[in-house]
């Protein structure tokens, strides 16, 4: 498994596109309502525990926020959307700031999209979908907190959101995924070697 996730570290934030950093390189979002556990994912991905802030209180996140791993590479934790308490007017500017991103930053190569497995296709989760499959942007789902659920229930759950997707004419990837456990991790990450075109460092390895 490649080492690059493991060389992750924070390079900056924005709370405007303005604020964005050259749009090239290759980027991949991490999305997710604020408390389908997005930050444990990153953090478990990663390898490093403490990358990214995990909170008792979900929508503590309010920038966009950037990982690098080297000087090409980026993952990009979306603000968490849905949940928190804060004022209508911020979370439609949140939502606008969200649509333009995906839809215009050419240097974005995928989204993981985190949905907790107990309660997946939220409406607003299946506006970022609609969003990305607009911007023809490919789309993973990592159903979270699979560790919620047994192994059967968690592959059913699973395989009846990629029966809701095709209902929605909806095109997107979904797997089970535990930080609890760390269940998944590495579908996850050869998703993020795919985008990211690391499979022949990885190879190197």
């Amino acid at each position: 498994m490649s080492q690059l996730y493991r060389k992750a570290y924070y390079s900056g934030s924005a709370t405007e596109l303005s604020q964005l950093p050259e749009d090239d390189g290759y980027e991949v979002a991490f999305a997710g309502r604020s408390n389908a556990g997005k930050s444990s994912a990153i953090n478990t991905i990663t390898g490093i525990g403490s990358l990214a802030r995990t909170s008792k209180t979900p929508g503590r996140t309010q920038m966009i926020n950037f990982f690098n791993f080297d000087d090409e590479r980026a993952l990009v934790d979306l603000p968490g959307y849905g949940y928190a308490k804060v004022p209508e007017k911020m979370k439609l500017k949140w939502q606008q700031t969200l649509a333009k991103y995906l839809e215009t930053r050419q240097c974005l190569r995928g989204m993981m999209l985190m949905m907790d497995i107990r309660h997946p296709l939220k409406d607003f989760d299946v506006q970022m979908l609609t969003w990305a499959n607009n911007a023809q942007l490919p789309v993973h789902i990592l159903l979270t907190k699979a560790d919620k659920l047994t192994y059967g229930a968690a592959k059913q759950t699973a395989i009846k959101v990629s029966s809701e997707l095709k209902k929605l004419n909806i095109t997107a990837s979904v797997q089970p995924f535990s930080s609890l456990k760390k269940s998944g991790t590495e579908d996850a990450i050869n998703k993020l070697d795919e985008w990211f075109e690391v499979i022949e460092d990885t190879l190197d390895e």
